[in-house]
C-alpha cells in the first residue's frame, strides 16, 4: 500500500496540475442562440469548455479520492476541493459560520457479521438467508443491537394513495409486524392513475420504508425484481453493503429492519406458505387487494456498528445585481459522493463514480466559473451546491432542502446534474419534471434556441424524477428538475444512444468499472452546461418566481413556503 503521507500529498499535486490545464476559454462560433439573453450572458455561456469539464471529471474520479465515500477521507477531500474551486472563482461562501461548508449530522451503520436473518414457517425448518447474496438489511433505529420476532404480512405494493383511490392496507393494524411488499406500483397506461407508465414517489423504496414505519411496522422487506426495480440485484447488493449513512435521528419513526430479498427467496417464501408467487403479484394489482398473513415470522438479530459523524454540503453564491431580487435565488446542484472503497472486495474495489457523478460536479464547477466571470450579473442571486450522501438516499440534499441558504420560498428554481455521459454532440435534452412547473415554456423556448428536441423520459417506469437530488428540493416546494442529454447524438440514431445507456446500467452503474477513460467526448456535457446556464440565467431575471402548475403534488408545499 502507498505511504499515507504520499497519498495525502498527491491529490494536492493533482489539483495544482488541474489548475494549470484549465484553458482560457474561446467563443464557440458554431453555437447559435436566440437574442432574449443579454449579450454578456451569451458570451459567458459560450466560454464553457468541454475539456474543463473533462479534467474536473478526471480528477474527481481519480483513485486518490478513494471513491468519494460519504464520511470518508476521499469524500471529505472532494468537498474541500470543490470549495477551493468556488473560492478561486471569487464566489461568496454560503455555508455555515462564514464558510463554504454546511455540516450534515449523520450516522454510519455497518451491519455486524453476527447479524442473523431467518424466515421461520409455522412448522418446519427456518430459512436462513445469506447476506448480500440473498438479502440486504439495515437497522434504521441507529441502535447497536435489535431483535425481531414478528409475523410477516404481505401488503402488495405497500401503498396508501387516496388521490388514486388506492389502499393496500385496508385499515389492517400492522403495528409490530414485518411487511413484505413489491417494489414499484400498480402498472397502468392511464395518466390519471399513478401517472400511467411514469413511476411516482409511491413506487420508490424510500416511500415504502417510510410508510411502513409510520404504520408502526418493525420491518419491511422489499422483493427485488429487475424489471420492476429497473436495475439488477448487483445494484441492490452494492448499494447496501458495508457502511450505509443516515441523517441523525429527528424523531420520525424508523424500522429495525429495512430490507430487500432476492426474487428466488421470495418465491421460496411463497411456496413455503402454500402460495403462488405469480398469483400474489397479480392479486396486488387490484384495488380489492387486502393484506395477507404469510404464516411465516422474521427472526432477526440485527447488530450494527454505529458511527456518528458529519459530512458536508458545499455551498457558494454569486450575489444578484438587483437590490430587491438579490434576496431571492436560483440553485444549481450536483452530488459529489459515491460509494468509496469496498474492503470486502478483491481486485478493483474503488467505486470511482466517474459518470455518477464526477460529470455532474464538473458541469457544476464549469457553470460556476463562467457565472463568476460574466461581465454582467443576473438580477437574482445564483447558488451553487455540491451535496453529499446522494447515494445513501438523497440525504445531503434532503438536509439542504430543510436548511437552505435562503428560505425555500425565495428559491425560484433548482437545476440538478447527475450522471451526464460524455457521448458526443447531443440533439435532445431530457428535463423530466420541467413540464410540471410554470417555467416549462421558457424551457421549450431555450431548447428551440439550442435546436434540441425535448425527449420524454426514456424510462418513465424507472421513476428517475424521484431518484436524484432535485426531488429533495421539490419536496419542500422548490420547482426542480435535472438536466441531461437525451439518447439522440449527432452521427448516431436513437437506438445507439439507448444502447449506451443500457450498457452503462447493466455493467457500470454502481460498479468499480464506472471510471474515467481518455478519449470520451465531453461535447455533450458542455452542451448540457450551456443549456442549464441559459435556463438559470432566464429564471434569475424573470419578474416572478417559478411555481408548480396547479394541482401538482408539490404545489401545496410551494404555497406553504411563501
Amino acid at each position: 500500500m502507498m505511504n499515507r503521507k504520499i497519498l495525502l500529498a498527491v491529490p494536492l499535486l493533482l489539483i495544482a496540475g488541474l489548475e494549470a490545464q484549465v484553458k482560457v476559454p474561446k467563443a464557440h462560433a458554431e453555437l447559435r442562440f436566440g437574442s432574449h439573453l443579454a449579450p454578456a450572458a451569451i458570451t459567458a455561456m459560450q466560454s464553457i469548455r468541454p475539456e474543463n469539464i473533462e479534467q474536473q471529471t478526471r480528477f474527481l474520479s481519480h483513485d486518490f479520492l478513494e471513491g468519494r465515500g460519504t464520511g470518508q477521507r476521499g469524500g471529505d477531500l472532494a468537498a474541500e476541493y470543490i470549495a477551493t474551486q468556488f473560492a478561486l472563482y471569487g464566489l461568496k461562501p454560503a455555508g455555515e459560520s462564514g464558510g463554504y461548508m454546511q455540516k450534515v449530522p449523520m450516522v454510519g451503520i455497518t451491519p455486524g457479521t453476527d447479524t442473523r436473518f431467518a424466515l421461520v414457517p409455522a412448522s418446519g425448518n427456518p430459512i436462513g438467508l445469506k447476506p448480500l447474496d440473498e438479502y440486504v438489511a439495515y437497522d434504521q433505529t441507529q441502535q447497536p443491537e435489535s431483535n425481531i420476532d414478528a409475523e410477516i404480512v404481505y401488503v402488495g405494493y405497500g401503498i396508501e394513495a387516496p388521490e388514486y383511490n388506492w389502499d393496500d392496507y385496508k385499515g389492517v393494524d400492522v403495528k409490530g409486524k414485518v411487511l413484505l411488499m413489491l417494489v414499484n406500483e400498480p402498472p397502468s397506461d392511464d395518466p390519471k392513475f399513478f401517472t400511467g407508465k411514469a413511476l411516482t414517489y409511491y413506487g420508490r423504496w424510500v416511500y415504502k420504508y417510510e410508510e411502513a414505519a409510520r404504520k408502526g411496522a418493525v420491518g419491511a422487506i422489499l422483493i427485488h425484481k429487475t424489471e420492476m426495480a429497473s436495475y439488477g440485484w448487483d445494484v441492490v447488493r452494492n448499494s447496501n453493503s458495508g457502511e450505509k449513512s443516515y441523517l441523525k435521528l429527528d424523531g420520525t419513526p424508523k424500522l429495525k429492519a429495512a430490507a430487500w430479498i432476492h426474487l428466488d427467496i421470495a418465491r421460496k417464501l411463497a411456496s413455503g406458505a402454500g402460495m403462488n408467487f405469480d398469483k400474489m403479484m397479480t392479486d396486488a394489482q387490484s384495488r380489492d387487494f387486502k393484506p395477507v398473513p404469510m404464516h411465516f415470522r422474521l427472526s432477526a438479530h440485527m447488530t450494527s456498528k454505529v458511527r456518528p459523524f458529519a459530512s458536508n454540503n458545499v455551498i457558494a453564491v454569486l450575489p444578484g445585481s438587483d437590490s430587491k431580487l438579490k434576496d431571492e435565488g436560483v440553485l444549481y446542484t450536483a452530488h459529489y459522493d459515491h460509494f468509496g472503497i469496498r474492503t470486502d472486495m478483491t481486485g478493483d474495489n474503488i467505486f470511482n463514480g466517474a459518470m455518477d457523478n464526477a460529470t455532474g460536479c464538473g458541469i457544476l464547477l464549469e457553470i460556476a466559473r463562467v457565472y463568476s466571470q460574466a461581465a454582467q450579473k443576473p438580477r437574482r442571486s445564483i447558488f451553487f451546491s455540491s451535496v453529499t450522501a446522494e447515494e445513501q438516499g438523497l440525504l445531503g440534499s434532503e438536509y439542504l432542502g430543510k436548511h437552505p441558504p435562503i428560505p425555500a420560498g425565495r428559491i425560484s428554481l433548482d437545476l440538478n446534474y447527475d450522471n451526464v455521459m460524455p457521448l458526443g454532440a447531443p440533439e435532445q435534452v431530457e428535463v423530466s419534471g420541467a413540464e410540471r412547473t410554470t417555467f416549462y415554456s421558457a424551457v421549450q423556448t431555450t431548447a428551440a434556441d439550442f435546436r434540441f428536441a425535448i425527449r420524454p423520459d426514456a424510462r418513465p417506469e424507472a421513476g428517475h424524477y424521484y431518484r436524484s437530488d432535485h426531488f429533495s428540493f421539490a419536496r419542500v416546494g422548490i420547482p426542480a428538475f435535472s438536466v441531461n442529454a437525451g439518447i439522440k447524438f449527432k452521427g448516431h440514431d436513437e437506438a445507439w444512444g439507448l444502447a449506451q445507456a443500457d450498457d452503462y446500467t447493466a455493467h457500470h452503474y454502481h460498479e468499480p468499472s464506472d471510471e474515467y477513460h481518455p478519449g470520451m467526448d465531453y461535447t455533450s456535457d458542455a452542451a448540457m452546461a450551456r443549456f442549464g446556464f441559459a435556463l438559470g440565467w432566464e429564471a434569475a431575471n424573470q419578474t416572478h418566481l417559478v411555481g408548480w402548475r396547479k394541482g401538482d403534488e408539490f404545489e401545496r408545499a410551494r404555497l406553504a413556503s411563501q
